[in-house]
């Protein structure tokens, strides 16, 4: 769970980082016109650096390169999840999922992308241990 937690967030601040410095390709107009794909790069490389690094940290008994797939897929559907989010509340004309962290856009928007990534990480740990 905390690898998880770890990856994700890694990929939303890599992503917010890379695309606020270096963002010029929007990913995908109408669903999120902020979002860029020089941001989902930047997202998936703190990721994968996140991965490695715990992986390490936690002497775990997978390769460096088992790590980086599973930290890249992992960044890449907490992207997913934060555009499906992100729809959902396009579709619904709303601007924040909800009040408790305003500006934040909701909590929501703070854990959309653990939904995707956690059934990845799940289900590669669960296929590894096997």
């Amino acid at each position: 769970v905390v690898f998880c937690m770890l990856v994700t967030w890694g990929a939303d601040t890599g992503a917010y980082f890379a695309g606020r410095f270096f963002g010029q390709s929007p990913l995908h107009k109408i669903i999120s016109p902020k979002k860029t794909k020089e941001g989902l790069y930047g997202g998936v490389t703190l990721a994968i650096i996140v991965g490695c690094m715990f992986g390490a940290y936690m002497n775990v008994q997978f390769s460096t390169l088992t790590l980086v797939i599973i930290s890249a897929g992992g960044a890449l559907l907490s992207v997913g999840g934060d555009l499906v989010e992100s729809l959902l509340k396009r579709a619904h004309q709303i601007k924040d999922s909800g009040r408790i962290m305003p500006g934040h856009g909701g909590l929501l928007d703070r854990v959309d992308g653990l939904y995707f990534s956690l059934i990845w990480i799940w289900v590669c740990q669960k296929i590894l241990t096997f």
